[in-house]
């Protein structure tokens, strides 16, 4: 070490000089570090934060969206309880899933036997997945006996069940949040009024991080929902809204969520039923030759021509719903943009560059 010009320093005084300078130079050191470390922490963390947000959100961390419950009853009148059953065995579809289904071979243009309707049944069962239907009647023990009106209502319209466990969303409640008070309050009144089953299922079995990811998608309704019927075309869409037409007829992406300017144009593939979606929009790919009387007597049939609607497609529910509903429906889908997209299910599967899918007619189908 040096120090004046020409001059070393030894012994204990320059050792002592040496050993205070690497403390200080250790000790500007580490306050350095400290400062680099908290940076990076912060970085880490702020990094993280940004992550969540703008891709899962902070729902699966914090957990769903809900509002409390309140103890409003829903007064039971002839008229509620005629909507509700209209509603629920029709474009509501709820005993298509809410009842049990003995094994049946799915055929084209053949609608199921449902038994014991409301009653609920395991829609899947794939390992660590394990999702029932519940049972709606309101049995005390197995039912919705205990349930009040309102934990029914959050439930339809909002996604928390009874128990305030987030619902796996394959129950539409995304679609049933457009349910109008009244329909929603009609169709509480008429699940009221089922017969008691008995019928035991097993609790959801959801694996993470699915169990955390479904947070996301219960949203309280805190304003009134109001639904005019005068309107031939919003009519229609209120309607095809309730009924999920887009949720199925419209392809999605890797993260399922929609491609825009896609609607309704079809594709979406179950690979269960080996079976795509219709194209819906009034392309000439589409249903643009349709008119609203094929349009009825394919959902009143399950037939258009010789060809049978093959499941999911629940026509046998859509069956129910009156002309004037299905006319409405039809007029709704005149209006939406034709989208040039081939989904044919008796040709052959191919890739398909416009949904990024895999289904009949796909590789004739170019880019968007």
């Amino acid at each position: 070490m040096k120090g004046e010009p020409g001059r070393s320093y030894k012994g204990p005084i320059a050792r002592h000089q040496i050993s205070n300078a690497r403390r200080t130079m250790a000790s500007g050191f580490a306050s350095k570090a400290k400062k680099v470390a908290a940076w990076g922490f912060t970085t880490v963390v702020t990094a993280t934060v940004v992550l969540i947000t703008v891709t899962v959100g902070w729902r699966p961390v914090l957990g769903a969206k809900s509002r409390p419950l309140t103890d409003r009853k829903i007064e039971r009148t002839p008229e509620r309880m005629a909507r509700g059953k209209y509603l629920v065995e029709g474009v509501g579809g709820c005993f298509d899933c809410h009842s049990q289904l003995p094994d049946q071979k799915p055929e084209a243009g053949v609608a199921p036997v449902f038994e014991k309707k409301g009653s609920g049944r395991i829609v899947i069962n794939q390992g660590d997945l394990v999702i029932a239907a519940p049972n709606l009647t309101p049995d005390p023990e197995t039912g919705s006996g205990t349930w009040s009106d309102d934990q029914f209502a959050r439930a339809i319209r909002e996604g928390i069940g009874h128990d305030g466990r987030t619902l796996f969303p394959m129950m539409p409640y995304e679609d049933f949040r457009h349910l109008s008070d009244e329909d929603l309050a009609s169709i509480v009144v008429y699940i009221r009024s089922l017969e008691p089953v008995h019928h035991e299922l097993p609790k959801p079995k959801i694996p993470f991080p699915l169990s955390r990811l479904i947070n996301n998608a219960p949203q309280p309704v805190k304003e009134p929902v109001v639904h005019e019927t005068t309107d031939r075309v919003a009519h229609g869409r209120y309607l095809a809204t309730i009924g999920g037409c887009a949720n199925c007829h419209t392809p999605k992406d890797k993260s399922g969520r929609p491609i825009p300017g896609m609607e309704f144009a079809g594709g979406n593939y179950f690979d269960e039923f080996k079976v795509a979606t219709a194209n819906i929009t009034p392309d000439a790919s589409g249903i643009g030759y349709y008119d609203e009387a094929l349009f009825i007597k394919a959902i009143r049939t399950g037939h258009v021509g010789a060809r049978g609607l093959r499941v999911p497609m629940p026509w046998w529910v859509f069956r129910n719903m009156n002309d004037e509903d299905l006319k409405s429906i039809f007029a709704f889908l005149r209006t939406v943009k034709p989208v040039h997209h081939r989904v044919d299910n008796s040709e052959a599967a191919g890739k398909c560059k416009q949904c990024n899918g895999y289904h009949g007619s796909g590789s004739e189908n170019g880019a968007l």
